[in-house]
């Protein structure tokens, strides 16, 4: 059976799927997964990535490397907090694990490591929502997504972007992104961190058939 590990993952979006596919697909975070009944480790991923997986899905923390919070950059820099957002990330990249992915959104990962195998959203995959992903990947295929039905394919998986707030400075943002101001810090951050299904769909799917043939 092939082991995989799922690296800061709290949802059970992704490793419940790849479980469903006959894995034996393991969550580690700091916090308790939401679906009791996960195959899930509460503490540092340190402690068990040398475990012998075959593979890992990781979605290492975002908010010292997001463009979107640049504006606190310089004092991230001065106090150590963006280097360590950038130590984590280079560390699951480069973890002793053959087959990689790791996800975050548009940061200064792409010019500090290299620019993302691919780049995605939620509405490429059904999912009526817009979130720029970033994947970076190792002995791992780019997941695909269909524009338009084709001779051997009928669905088409591309739907529109959800509905957007126009805020009082001007800014743009997604609706679903502007109602998670609504809920209390810690619920704002989970709803935010969260993989769309369908990208999660995608990845147990594809990726998993993938390793299932390896």
């Amino acid at each position: 059976m092939k082991r995989i590990l799922i690296a800061c993952e709290e949802s059970d979006e992704v490793r419940g799927r790849f479980e469903k596919l006959g894995f034996d697909a393991w969550s580690c975070d700091l916090q308790e997964n939401r679906n009791p009944n996960a195959k899930h480790y509460k503490g540092d991923i340190f402690d068990i990535i040398n475990d012998g997986w075959d593979a890992m899905i990781a979605f290492p923390p975002c908010t010292h490397l997001a463009v979107s919070g640049a504006a606190w950059f310089d004092q991230k820099r001065k106090d150590g907090r963006q280097q360590q957002g950038i130590d984590f990330f280079m560390a699951m990249i480069n973890a002793p694990i053959k087959h990689i992915a790791v996800e975050n959104p548009v940061g200064i990962m792409s010019k500090i490591y290299r620019k993302p195998d691919q780049v995605i959203q939620p509405y490429y995959f059904g999912d009526e929502a817009q979130k720029t992903t970033c994947l970076w990947l190792k002995n791992l295929p780019a997941i695909y997504h269909n524009s338009k039905p084709n001779l051997f394919d009928s669905v088409v998986t591309h739907v529109g972007k959800g509905d957007f707030i126009i805020h009082k400075s001007g800014k743009r943002k997604p609706k679903w992104f502007a109602d998670s101001f609504n809920l209390p810090k810690e619920e704002r951050a989970k709803i935010r961190s969260k993989t769309f299904p369908g990208i999660a769909e995608a990845m147990a799917n594809q990726w998993g058939e993938y390793l299932l043939s390896k």
